[in-house]
């Protein structure tokens, strides 16, 4: 199939482009990597009666480390951020979990805003956005941007805070505290494909390598990504002696998957706290690595 007509812009600039999505209120798209919109467009699953594309816009293309976290803009590619050493040591939950994200040529293309604003909730980075805290940065006509976090980011499945005439110009990931570490897990039918059920997760540990922080993101288990505490089930323990059983269970207890043709909702829920409990685990134990720096 073939995309409905619509008015393609190609702004210079920012305020251009500002201006341009203003105009266009609720009719408008912003094509960035296309790879999620494109697919849309062309089964007709949208229909902008104007096409936004960013790409010839200067300066949306940074990755950079500020205030103490990563920020990447809107024209970032997914194989730009996952390959870039300061990223990699700032923030490095970012490139493992890029490694899952499609295929090469998808992630040669694909941006990693335009993934955070597509929302999908069976994706990797709106996940990773959830259990680190992070933000988008959103922009409007007139010099106005707001920081909007991960947790009032994610309205639904396939909608975000994005409002008309506005337009995603950055992302912001926070770098980890001392002592913390990060790990994701996932499961796919094959690599690249959308996850059956996955989990990013964050540790933090103290001087005797007690967990003392201890929180999962949980992929494809509801309308948004899925932020659970398991701090109290880990009992302030050093990981050997953690009853990973019972925070597996704990996440289980807490999540309510939906079933269709690749999974029923109860191998999604078992597989969910399985893939937790690995990621808790290789978090901490990265947490423990830290450490000894």
């Amino acid at each position: 199939m073939k995309p409905p007509a619509f008015d393609y812009h190609a702004p210079r600039d920012l305020g251009e482009t500002l201006r341009v999505l203003a105009e266009a209120g609720p009719h408008g798209k912003v094509l960035a990597g296309g790879q999620s919109l494109i697919p849309l467009l062309n089964m007709r699953l949208a229909a902008p009666s104007h096409l936004v594309d960013i790409n010839r816009v200067a300066g949306l293309a940074t990755i950079g480390v500020e205030d103490g976290g990563v920020r990447v803009g809107a024209l970032a590619r997914h194989a730009a951020v996952e390959r870039d050493p300061v990223v990699a040591r700032a923030q490095p939950l970012l490139p493992e979990a890029l490694k899952l994200v499609a295929h090469p040529v998808i992630r040669n293309r694909g941006t990693v805003v335009g993934s955070l604003v597509h929302a999908d909730p069976s994706a990797e980075l709106p996940a990773v956005l959830t259990v680190l805290g992070g933000s988008v940065r959103l922009a409007r006509d007139g010099g106005r941007e707001r920081d909007v976090p991960a947790a009032e980011f994610f309205t639904g499945p396939l909608e975000s805070a994005v409002q008309p005439g506005e337009l995603a110009v950055s992302a912001f990931f926070p770098a980890l505290a001392p002592r913390t570490g990060t790990a994701f897990r996932e499961v796919a039918r094959r690599h690249g494909d959308y996850a059956l059920a996955g989990a990013a997760a964050l540790v933090t540990v103290d001087d005797d390598l007690r967990i003392v922080s201890a929180r999962v993101a949980c992929v494809s288990v509801g309308p948004v990504p899925l932020l659970l505490d398991v701090s109290r089930v880990c009992d302030r323990r050093p990981a050997a002696s953690v009853d990973w059983a019972a925070v597996a269970a704990a996440v289980q207890d807490r999540v309510d998957p939906e079933g269709d043709i690749h999974a029923s909702a109860a191998y999604r829920r078992h597989l969910t706290g399985v893939l937790a409990e690995r990621a808790l685990r290789a978090a901490a134990e990265a947490a423990k690595e830290g450490t000894d720096e």
